[in-house]
């Protein structure tokens, strides 16, 4: 199937003159006076609880003007603030100058919570509406019940945007494809037969499921709706006789009819899951936390409200799909390895920016057989850029000097596998604080990267490992150390990860199990003068096994240089460095016989040589 193989924000920040974004808050206003709304909250989320959406569900970027891919959106008759969090704290500051926008920096002491802003400035009787297919069940019974007792109703009902937003992009429709049984490892049968196995010992009686992720693992196939993530909107239902995928069939390809046929999985038109869900006999099994408002409040009866089981299902990869991931990392770090050698080998009038450096880095993995697009927009941040964690060149595209950083943060999709990897490139002298930090990062890259521990650990228990380096120093960098890594789907996936706290929002904190993989991305970020982030996708696996219990280590899934220009060693503990020179080893036996240019294989001999050699 013919990809674009290329995955851009589509909207960039010159699209969001400030003009603009007043003239959209006051059209909205507007409608809000009609409705008698006296707040609207826009999340970012589409009716599945996305992270990253498709163009006709970026309506709080369209209103805001602020291009991360995280944040809610609350618009008052006199005022607006936006919430995100620490990755886009630099980004978000300067993207809403101007705008008459506030920005709540998320997890600050002195950043009052949406539901406390909203207790401040309404009165009792007023009213907050939003549209209940964009916020989850469990969120939006918990705004109820806090603004209820302050007299403040809500409204689930109210799709404004859809009003106000006359040039809305159309919903996307892309064709499916089937994902093949090679690299997804277990049938559609199969799974769904795991799937109701819980639902019989749960008692449910239907199982409904919004997640677009979830949808196209259950049933092995993938679409092209979102840029970055090979899914389709759709929904799914299962009772223990019958399943239905919710999807316009015009789009379906004639292998996933077959395939689904095959099952027994009937298709259905996209939007019938809230008349069907209006007669189910239940109970009906639901995951409050991404099942949105009107869907649940179609059910006819209470519903049985539990985690989804397909959300551990596919976090624990099978063998399958293990071998396959394998294999698409070692044609990535082919691809990137020939980019870090075009990169460090550039002539000093070669005029390249962030932007031909993020393109020349697609089109080597475009030479990669099964890629088919990017994993997620690439962000190519120099010097100071990249002190905003996920900065991602605008208007003006910066040119690259033979002098400090280039962080470059990218991931493709194969069709065995995703990809996600950091590494920060030193295109010349660096300051001693620079080549400080770079290390100190690395370091807690190491740290975690090699550790042992026993089953029954969480992210929560091992962060410290990655923090460690830069919490001596009373430093810190806000955002979490890793994430849940999809297969051939989302690249960044529940429930595994590592920080330091929980998130409730972010679902990352489970019990970690052989076959989940996760990222592991220490980094330093000091505003208006550089960011450094170091990582690979590392894989949970058994260690030994003894009276004291079962213990799990991690595999490297990533194998591409660390710069060593960048690197102190005086700085690093004699383990470290071995695990670094062993590291640096691996990439080189695994990576070289695949370089077809003998310049770069002895590149890469010379940058992965012992640390001291």
């Amino acid at each position: 199937m013919e990809r674009a193989g290329q995955c851009r924000l589509s909207t960039t920040k010159e699209d969001f003159a400030m003009s603009e974004t007043t003239q959209r808050l006051a059209a909205l206003r507007a409608e809000m006076k009609r409705e008698g709304l006296a707040a609207f909250i826009i999340p970012t989320s589409d009716f599945h609880d996305t992270e990253y959406v498709a163009d006709y569900f970026a309506a709080r970027r369209h209103f805001s003007g602020f291009t991360g891919s995280a944040g809610t959106l609350v618009v008052l008759t006199d005022k607006a603030a936006l919430w995100t969090d620490g990755r886009y704290f630099i980004q978000a500051e300067k993207e809403l100058d101007g705008s008459g926008i506030d920005l709540m920096r998320m997890g600050q002491e002195d950043t009052p919570s949406i539901l406390s802003y909203l207790e401040t400035n309404l009165k009792p009787g007023e009213t907050v509406g939003f549209d209940g297919r964009t916020v989850s069940f469990r969120e939006a019974r918990e705004w109820k019940r806090k603004l209820a007792a302050k007299g403040i109703e809500l409204e689930s009902g109210k799709d404004l945007v859809s009003r106000v937003w006359t040039d809305r992009p159309p919903m996307p429709k892309s064709e499916t494809f089937v994902y093949p049984l090679e690299f997804a490892g277990k049938s559609v049968q199969e799974k769904l037969a795991d799937v109701r196995q819980v639902m019989a010992e749960e008692g449910a009686k239907a199982h409904i499921i919004t997640k677009i992720d979830e949808i196209i693992w259950l049933y092995n196939f993938r679409a092209d709706d979102i840029p970055c993530f090979p899914a389709a909107l759709s929904y799914a239902l299962i009772t223990p006789e019958r399943a239905s995928l919710y999807i316009d069939e015009s789009r379906v390809d004639a292998g996933t009819k077959k395939q689904l046929a095959d099952a027994g999985v009937e298709l259905k038109p996209y939007d019938r899951i809230y008349e069907d869900a209006n007669v189910l006999e239940g109970p009906v099994m639901i995951d409050p936390s991404f099942v949105n408002t009107r869907i649940a409040g179609s059910l006819p009866t209470q519903p049985l409200e539990m985690p989804d089981p397909i959300v551990m299902m596919k976090a624990v990869k099978n063998e399958a799909e293990l071998a396959a991931t394998r294999e698409a990392h070692l044609k990535d770090g082919v691809a990137v390895t020939e980019f870090m050698y075009w990169l460090k080998n550039l002539p000093a009038d070669a005029g390249e920016t962030e932007v031909s450096a993020a393109d020349y880095l697609r089109d080597r993995r475009k030479e990669q057989e099964g890629y088919f697009e990017d994993s997620f927009a690439t962000i190519s941040a120099y010097k100071e850029n990249a002190a905003m964690m996920h900065y991602h060149p605008g208007a003006v595209d910066v040119p690259l000097k033979q002098e400090g950083m280039l962080l470059v943060d990218s991931g493709g999709q194969y069709m065995d596998g995703t990809t996600d990897i950091t590494r920060t490139f030193v295109l010349g002298p660096i300051t001693d604080e620079e080549k400080k930090w770079f290390t100190k990062a690395l370091r807690g890259h190491i740290r975690l990267e090699k550790a042992k521990f026993l089953h029954g650990c969480r992210g929560l228990n091992l962060d410290i490992l990655a923090r460690g380096p830069m919490w001596e120093e009373e430093i810190d960098y806000q955002c979490g150390t890793g994430h849940g890594v999809g297969h051939v789907s989302n690249v960044h996936e529940a429930p595994n990860g590592f920080r330091w706290k929980i998130v409730p929002e972010r679902n990352d904190s489970c019990v970690l199990e052989p076959g989940m993989i996760t990222s592991d991305e220490p980094g330093v970020y000091e505003e208006g003068k550089f960011g450094i982030r170091h990582e690979n996708e590392i894989l949970v696996k058994a260690a030994g096994k003894n009276r004291y219990g079962q213990f799990l280590e991690f595999e490297p899934l990533t194998f591409v240089p660390f710069d060593r220009d960048g690197i102190d060693p005086a700085l690093m503990t004699e383990d470290e460095i071995q695990w670094l020179d062993d590291y640096h080893r691996d990439v080189y036996d695994k990576i070289a016989p695949r370089l077809k240019d003998e310049a770069i294989k002895a590149w890469l001999k010379d940058v992965t040589r012992p640390l001291r050699g």
